[in-house]
């Protein structure tokens, strides 16, 4: 899907694919270097991962996928992950883990686009009814691009990550499709 951004900027989102592997990987350890208290992993653990680790981390599955927004010259600037639940019991939720726009496109609509398609395409599952996520208490303006989409915040961890020895509490949002 190729669209033009808020402020002009061409975007294509799209599914994530093994070739993306490198690009993708450039962009998470990037994520995990300038924005660290937001991710549960750690730049240290990721960067010694194989690219048949990304690749599988990506691959797009029944019940999973990682979408990408890419610029017109072809970077990779933001990345998204869904996946359903796999439990019979749970499979009426999906989660989104590891949201990230580089921050020389952030304020351009690139997070609400990708969110909008994640939230579009989740609707697509049979069965799905709900996608939460968690998003550190403090980015107010994640939380913001969050809210305006639907997301509720129904609970919030307290010390849900710890980077040394500071603690961050983590907001647990959802956002019911039906």
């Amino acid at each position: 899907m190729l669209e033009r951004g808020e402020r002009g900027a061409i975007m294509n989102i799209r599914v994530l694919n093994e070739t993306d592997a490198q690009d993708y990987q450039a962009l998470r350890l990037r994520a995990l270097q300038t924005d660290a208290e937001s991710f549960g992993s750690t730049y240290e653990r990721e960067v010694h991962f194989t690219i048949e680790v990304i690749q599988e981390r990506i691959r797009q599955a029944e019940d999973r996928y990682v979408l990408g927004a890419f610029q017109e010259d072809g970077s990779l600037v933001g990345v998204v992950r869904f996946m359903r639940a796999t439990d019979r019991k749970s499979r009426h939720k999906g989660d989104i883990y590891g949201m990230y726009v580089a921050p020389e496109v952030r304020g351009q609509g690139v997070g609400k686009k990708l969110l909008v398609e994640v939230i579009t395409r989740a609707k697509e599952f049979d069965g799905v009814e709900q996608i939460h996520l968690q998003v550190v208490t403090k980015n107010a303006s994640a939380k913001k691009l969050y809210m305006s989409l639907g997301f509720e915040t129904y609970g919030v961890e307290p010390r849900g990550l710890k980077e040394g020895d500071q603690y961050f509490d983590e907001d647990l949002m959802v956002l019911f499709l039906k």
